[in-house]
């Protein structure tokens, strides 16, 4: 049994398959409070689904892509069978991981998105960086850039861990808090090796809940 806040189709709207229409699987709850956070709806509350209920409801949607996000879904121990699961049934699957939590079990199909935390956050001592050794190379590091000190600081972490030699490495501007063509300056100014990227749905839709 899992808490579940909703599952909803949509486009994704980041990462390498932005704009592809998406199963989204929202778990319940999360140990971080990220200033930025747009989901404080899945923090609490939910309601307990079994496996082969959310499943069923993935299925209906009849879509390739599935992705399980939250909330933080690693905090629930049956994450990690879920996304087996659904990799068993055949679908495209990918996590949003805060990066704070243990990735070493999730199974390797899955493309782990994992948002290590910037200064700007207020959650960046809790990056778990022994995940590191545990990223693939379909896997993607994640950046939420608040202000110029989250970019440098960034730059400097992408560069003691090599990240973007382990996978894609992706900058996005926080949502009306840092202007995304400040960012887009910056990294064409410093020629850096990653994929800028926006939150298309925030554009399609605003701060709508499911969309």
């Amino acid at each position: 049994m899992l808490r579940l806040t909703e599952i909803f189709l949509s486009l994704q709207g980041e990462t390498c398959t932005v704009g592809i229409p998406t199963v989204f699987v929202r778990l319940t709850g999360c140990p971080l409070r990220c200033q930025y956070c747009d989901t404080a709806y899945a923090f609490k509350g939910g309601e307990m689904q079994s496996l082969e209920a959310i499943l069923e409801k993935v299925k209906s949607f009849g879509v390739q892509y599935v992705t399980v996000t939250g909330g933080e879904p690693l905090a629930q121990k049956e994450c990690i069978e879920l996304l087996a699961s659904l990799c068993d049934a055949g679908y495209n699957v990918s996590l949003e991981t805060s990066g704070a939590l243990d990735i070493s079990l999730v199974d390797a199909r899955v493309v782990k998105v994992v948002d290590l935390k910037t200064p700007g956050s207020l959650e960046m001592p809790k990056n778990c960086y022994e995940n590191i050794p545990h990223i693939l190379p379909h896997d993607q590091i994640k950046f939420v850039i608040c202000d110029r000190t989250d970019y440098d600081w960034a730059k400097s972490i992408m560069e003691q861990y090599q990240l973007h030699t382990l996978c894609e490495v992706l900058f996005s501007p926080s949502y009306q808090q840092q202007p995304a063509n400040q960012l887009a300056d910056w990294i064409i100014e410093d020629r850096l090796p990653v994929r800028f990227q926006i939150q298309l749905h925030k554009y399609l839709w605003g701060d709508t809940p499911g969309r």
